[in-house]
């Protein structure tokens, strides 16, 4: 019952963030009228604080003993800075300068959530389960990412565009609610000592896994971004799609995530977790070469371009729950927060990287060849995998710092 409470709470609030990064970009083209280059900026502020907090975010949250209660607060601010939105527009006074700051708040509150909900799952879950729990919200996240832009473009018309936010802000507090109703036994918060901010970064260093995985995943994140902040202008300008069947296709690969969630498990327990870990870190950017190769009649080209989103939604799941899992089970939970931190500050911080990136490399050799090269650099992050334990690794690994007691988790 509680870690079901815990996945509702993540399903909406998954949902929620779905609708949001379909409304928030709509809201400043279609109302505060923004330019190429604003847009950029924007989604530059949406990823920054992964950058810039990440670190800092994971010792702090460690020396919290209620890390839930953080949870709860960033919930709770998340819902007041979306329903600023909506408020203002009604007022006369939105501007893109607010949405600029709205965004990086909330992406600076979402860094507080994630760091502390790193060591909340495994107080919710067995080890036995990391990989079934998920699996599970990872499904979420695939139905949200299928449903999101949908009921997004839905409510913009019943409502208008700043109005259909209101779902987001809706989402954090159902998300806020259902992390009040669950009282799990969290680790104990960690005294502060010298030294402590770089800790997370020592134990990825000294981690031959955590190593490789985090060289893998930021190789795949920096080449895919440059392929993401391209594809909107490639196939519109490129190709002659039309929004609407443009997003029948990014819908595929929602599809695929939802199957790669539901395969995930059955597949570590086939080949192994390892196994499962490296099969995604190809299979997430190889459907991509189909994307700069589409060509031809147009239905050839949307089978094309439905393949790449499909195959690559499915990849990606299977990387992402095998990694997550992975990291739960050899993280020692007096660490969670920071080696989170740490992590994420590499991995979503190569992200607008990456974005700069491919807008430089398309302007200068275009989007085609930009494209087919950042596909090719993705698939060369499983080499990195290759002189790790990671290839051989069947089961779940167990840290010895972590105690396991079943009795003290829920069972999903």
């Amino acid at each position: 019952m509680t870690f079901r409470r815990y996945w509702t709470g993540q399903t909406a609030s998954a949902l929620g963030d779905q609708v949001s990064l379909f409304v928030i970009p709509l809201v400043a083209v279609v109302v505060v009228h923004a330019d190429a280059a604003q847009m950029g900026y924007l989604m530059a502020a949406l990823w920054l604080p992964h950058l810039l907090f990440g670190l800092h975010a994971g010792v702090w949250a460690d020396r919290r003993a209620h890390r839930r209660r953080v949870m709860i607060a960033a919930d709770l601010g998340r819902l007041i800075l979306i329903a600023s939105i909506p408020l203002t527009y009604l007022c006369g006074g939105l501007t893109l300068v607010q949405l600029y700051l709205v965004t990086f708040a909330a992406g600076t509150l979402a860094v507080l959530f994630d760091v502390s909900n790193a060591a909340l799952f495994p107080a919710l879950v067995s080890p036995q389960r990391y990989i079934a729990g998920n699996s599970l919200l990872g499904s979420s996240r695939a139905m949200s990412a299928i449903s999101g832009p949908s009921i997004g473009g839905l409510l913009v018309q019943v409502l208008s565009a700043p109005f259909a936010l209101l779902a987001d802000a809706v989402s954090f507090a159902v998300s806020a609610f259902t992390l009040s109703r669950i009282a799990p036994t969290e680790p104990p918060a960690q005294q502060a000592v010298r030294g402590q901010l770089a800790e997370g970064g020592r134990f990825i260093a000294r981690s031959p896994i955590m190593r490789a995985a985090l060289a893998a995943t930021a190789i795949v994140n920096f080449f895919t971004l440059m392929v993401a902040a391209e594809f909107m202008l490639y196939a519109i300008n490129t190709l002659h799609l039309e929004p609407g069947v443009l997003g029948m296709v990014l819908g595929a690969g929602a599809v695929g995530g939802l199957l790669g969630a539901f395969t995930a498990g059955p597949l570590a327990r086939k080949i192994g977790v390892g196994p499962t870990f490296l099969v995604g870190c190809i299979a997430f950017p190889a459907p991509m070469l189909l994307i700069p190769a589409a060509h031809g009649s147009d239905p050839v080209v949307l089978g094309l371009l439905t393949a790449a989103e499909f195959g690559s939604g499915v990849g990606v799941m299977w990387l992402d729950i095998a990694a997550s899992s992975t990291f739960t089970a050899i993280t020692p939970n007096p660490l969670r927060s920071r080696v989170f931190g740490a992590y994420r500050t590499i991995n979503y911080g190569v992200r607008p990287l990456g974005s700069l990136a491919g807008g430089a490399l398309a302007t200068t050799i275009g989007l085609r060849p930009t494209l087919w090269a950042a596909v090719i650099g993705a698939l060369t992050a499983f080499l990195c995998l290759l002189p790790s334990p990671i290839p051989r690794l069947r089961e779940l690994p167990v840290s010895p710092a972590n105690p396991v007691n079943d009795g003290a988790h829920q069972q999903i």
